[in-house]
Formats: C-alpha cells, sequence, structure tokens
C-alpha cells in the first residue's frame, strides 16, 4: 500500500486538490488554536489550512512524497508543520493534542483499533475529535474511498473505538465530494465532532 500512496502522491498535481476538506474546515475555524495531531495527512491541505488558522501542527503519514508535497504546499504559503513519516502501527507520541482530526483516513479493522486507542490517549482533556470517512454504504460508488468493507467505518464502530468521548456531532449523511480529482460525486460519509471527557 505504500508503494501506491507514494505513486499517487507522486504525480505533479494534488490528487486531492490544494482546499481544505470543507467539514474540517468548518469544525476547527470554531476551536480555540492549539495543538493539532492529523493522522494520514496525504498532501497536506488540511495541515496548512490550520497552520494558516494559527494551529500548531503536526501530522504523519506513511508517504514519502505525500510529506514532499505537503512540505511543498506550507513553503508556498509561508507556514511550517511538523510531518513525520510513519505507518500506523508504529505511531508513538508523548504530546498531549487539543484536537485531532482525521480526513479520509482509513486502516484495516485490527490497526484501527490500535491507532484509535492511541490517538484517544493523545487527545488532552476537553480536547476534540473531527472525523469525516467513507462509511460503509460508500462500497460502490466512484467518488473516491476504498472498496474495501474493511477499511469503511460505521457510526456504531467509531463510538465504540473511542470510548472516552463525547459525541457531539456522529451522523451519517450523503455529500457531493469536490476535492481534487480523486474525489469527485456524492459520498456516503460519517462526521464526527467529539470532546475528550474531563
Amino acid at each position: 500500500m505504500k508503494e501506491f500512496w507514494n505513486e499517487r502522491f507522486g504525480q505533479s498535481i494534488y490528487v486531492y486538490g490544494k482546499a481544505p476538506n470543507v467539514f474540517f474546515a468548518e469544525q476547527i475555524n470554531q476551536l480555540d488554536k492549539g495543538k493539532l495531531l492529523l493522522p494520514a495527512e496525504g498532501e497536506g491541505r488540511n495541515s496548512v489550512y490550520a497552520a494558516l488558522k494559527g494551529w500548531k501542527v503536526t501530522a504523519f503519514d506513511y508517504s514519502e512524497s505525500g510529506r514532499e508535497k505537503a512540505l511543498k504546499l506550507a513553503a508556498s504559503y509561508e507556514v511550517s508543520i511538523e510531518y513525520k513519516i510513519v505507518n500506523a502501527d508504529d505511531f508513538e507520541t508523548s504530546d498531549s493534542f487539543d484536537a485531532i482530526a482525521m480526513v479520509f483516513a482509513h486502516f484495516p479493522t485490527m490497526e484501527r483499533t490500535r491507532l484509535f486507542k492511541k490517538l484517544e490517549n493523545a487527545l488532552a482533556p476537553g480536547g476534540h475529535l473531527i472525523m469525516e470517512v467513507f462509511s460503509k454504504n460508500q462500497l460502490g460508488r466512484e467518488s473516491g474511498g476504498p472498496q474495501n468493507l474493511d477499511l469503511l467505518y460505521s457510526k456504531d464502530e467509531i463510538k465504540m473505538l473511542f470510548p472516552n468521548l463525547d459525541f457531539h456531532i456522529l451522523e451519517e449523511t450523503k455529500t457531493v465530494l469536490d476535492e481534487g480529482a480523486n474525489h469527485q460525486g456524492e459520498a456516503a460519509v460519517i462526521r464526527v465532532l467529539a470532546e475528550k471527557k474531563l
């Protein structure tokens, strides 16, 4: 899979565009600025947006070509982001984050279970989780996302994997994506805004 993403992000275009995900931008704009973690951040569109808004951004992905384009995008806007090359299973941090955002970050069930526990631990009390991910009802649609049921999400699963969060938004909905060449058209997504219990 790493080769797949390096090849995809190795293109000259930003395959999901340079603008941030709409739901992510709406939610991050309502939060007090602080430290933000973005797992599976790809080409950096959400990291750069948050940095422009005054957040201290840490991102990670296992794609070197994704990191290269993210840093190039950050430099073009004259902002700084910390971007680590690491896969989900190897990710570790002693930092505490005011917000964590996952935008179309999809992992196999076992890897997801291990990662989400680490992410919940890294979220500061009162900190927020933002997610927009493809739901299991995205299977068969051509608007983006993995065509593998194990990599897609359900609301119940997300709630179960984050037992110490209070969910302000946990909804499955249909939206029309317009994010670069690879996210186009009607999609079935799950959106989350949750807060870590004090």
